[in-house]
């Protein structure tokens, strides 16, 4: 039986309601409780903002540039450099919200503006947080506040899939420029359809029930990326 990490940070949060997004993250975080801040997201209402940032000023400021430059010094490969930052905000943006959209048919904003980033004494990014908490849900949710209730299972995944859009495609076309051409936006694309499916395969993994259900929305967010044109499902083979 794992035993649950007590957080300094999660442990430190100031709650001083508590909201749907704060029981939804707690759930989140039994799906790993050795690593509790793999999954679901702060209110940044309730912590302190030392090292924390804004997901949207990371491409404005030079953050990314920075970040690149470091990773791709130590691997000394631009390409993989390019391919693990994509990765890391893969998950931090989509990966973490699509989590609770199979398990919950449940969704936090993950679009520009809202979400932040937190960082390690490295620099690594290690949790993320709202400015907004409201959630948008499913018709039958059974929260009564600080909920959204769009019409049907599609139009969430729909919700979702647009927002993670938004704040992914930026990073992902300056990672190109920063890369010099040798990872391009379809792979890292691709990085997020592989995120989808396996997200929609562990959850059940983690909490065994609801494997159909879980799939089904997985299917929902890959449907919603492919119709913006994105290559979520283009499995090519290169050289």
């Amino acid at each position: 039986m794992t035993t649950a990490v007590v957080d300094p940070l999660i442990d430190g949060m100031t709650i001083r309601r508590i909201l749907p997004l704060h029981e939804s993250s707690r759930r989140l975080r039994d799906l790993s409780p050795d690593s509790p801040r793999v999954h679901g997201v702060a209110v940044m209402a309730d912590v302190s903002r030392r090292r924390w940032w804004p997901l949207d000023s990371v491409t404005s400021t030079g953050r990314l540039a920075t970040m690149f430059e470091a990773a791709a010094g130590e691997l000394d490969d631009r390409r993989a450099a390019a391919q693990q930052l994509a990765a890391t905000f893969t998950h931090a943006v989509l990966g973490r919200a699509v989590t609770l959209f199979v398990l919950e048919g449940r969704a936090w904003d993950a679009g520009p503006g809202n979400l932040w980033m937190h960082v390690d004494s490295e620099g690594a990014i290690d949790w993320a947080a709202v400015v907004d908490p409201m959630l948008r849900v499913l018709p039958d949710d059974p929260a009564t506040t600080d909920v959204v209730r769009l019409p049907n299972e599609l139009a969430l995944a729909t919700w979702t899939a647009h927002r993670c859009h938004r704040s992914l495609e930026p990073i992902f076309e300056s990672l190109h420029h920063l890369s010099r051409g040798s990872l391009t936006p379809a792979a890292m694309w691709q990085m997020v359809g592989s995120a989808v499916v396996i997200t929609a395969t562990q959850v059940p993994m983690l909490t065994g029930s609801g494997e159909l259900t879980c799939m089904r929305r997985g299917q929902g967010v890959l449907d919603a990326l492919t119709g913006f044109g994105l290559p979520v499902r283009a499995l090519r083979r290169v050289g």
